[in-house]
Formats: C-alpha cells, structure tokens, sequence
C-alpha cells in the first residue's frame, strides 16, 4: 500500500483537486495500533513525496482515532501542520507556512517529550521539517 501515488499533488489554484473516492478505502484505520494503520504508513510515503494534501487528508482519519490529547494525538496534530505548512509554502503563503511550522514545532516537541509511540522518532520529525523549510512556491 505504501507505493500507492494518486496521479498529482493537489495544490490549491494550481492543479485540480482530486475525486473524493480516490481515497475511498485508503483512511481506514481500524483496531490496530496507530503506527500500524495504513492510514498512518501511506500518509508517511506521501509526505516524503511531497504529496503534502494527500498526507494530510489520510493522517486526519488516524488523528481523530487517537486518545484525545495523548502524545500520539498531538505527534498527529504536529505531523499534519508540518504538512499544510509544505502546501502553504508550495502556494506561495508564506506567513501562514511560518506559523504552522511554530504550531508543528510546539506539537512535535510536546509528543517526544511524553513519549509517543506511533512509530516516529524526533530525527524524523526534524527531517521532515527540513523537508518542508526547504519547499518553494509552486514547486510541482
């Protein structure tokens, strides 16, 4: 599952949005442990391939399925505005990209610190941070 690629990254005002039911099927996230949902792996490959919408909208599902204010949820609410702040900066929206790397920031320091277990350290967190610093406006 986690080679899955829909066939472009959406980008407000620069290319289409996908049909719902691309994703039909894809944000399930059952029983299993966080770190084992599809949901969860395939929203990693898709951040890592700077599908950064794409990411978000399969991380919600495992956000809303974590224990409310767990580590886990906030690694969640961390990993999903480091991806609207990858979308803002590839959209050109630079000042709200700043302050979602600030929200990230605070999200992820507070999950490492209570220790959460969903299957991402602190070095990868940074690294996807850098990721998405480094993004461009309308980089495609």
């Amino acid at each position: 599952m986690t080679g899955w690629r829909p066939p472009h990254a959406y980008i407000p005002g620069l290319t289409p949005r996908h049909p719902e039911a691309l994703f039909d099927g894809l944000k399930e996230v059952g029983q299993s442990a966080l770190a084992d949902a599809p949901a969860w792996r395939l929203g990693l490959a898709l951040f890592d391939a700077r599908y950064y919408w794409e990411a978000h909208e399969l991380w919600e599902p495992v956000w809303m399925a974590a224990p409310p204010n767990s580590a886990e949820a906030q690694l969640l609410r961390g990993v999903i505005a480091l991806a609207n702040a990858g979308l803002k900066r590839r959209m050109g929206r630079d000042r709200a990209a700043v302050r979602l790397d600030k929200l990230a920031d605070a999200f992820l320091t507070d999950a490492m610190r209570r220790g959460a277990a969903i299957g991402l350290d602190a070095a990868q967190a940074r690294a996807m941070r850098d990721q998405v610093l480094g993004e461009s406006r309308y980089a495609v």
